[in-house]
């Protein structure tokens, strides 16, 4: 059975964390790499933080995604399909 998102740490503290975080990273990361300019609805972990809490809080693995790179291109990086690119909050590859 999965669990809820609050008990995967997702509850109020993190819905506070997000909504502050979107309002100074207000777009999708990868579609700006592209050159696209798309407001983000989701707080990406870049890292999977799959229950570490310090991955979890770490603010340097965050990114501002639209619910489309999220649901799509980035559940492919993070399951081994796809080339894993790290973008930084200014658009531009990290890798």
């Amino acid at each position: 059975m999965r669990l809820t998102s609050t008990q995967r740490g997702y509850g109020y503290r993190w819905q506070v964390a997000r909504a502050q975080f979107l309002k100074t990273n207000p777009l999708c990361v990868m579609c700006k790499a592209q050159g696209i300019y798309t407001t983000a609805t989701v707080v990406d972990h870049i890292k999977p933080h799959r229950g570490n809490q310090d991955l979890m809080w770490d603010r340097s693995n965050w990114q501002s995604l639209c619910k489309a790179h999220h649901d799509s291109d980035k559940q492919r990086i993070d399951h081994g399909n796809a080339p894993r690119k790290r973008i930084g909050r200014d658009g531009w590859p990290l890798d």
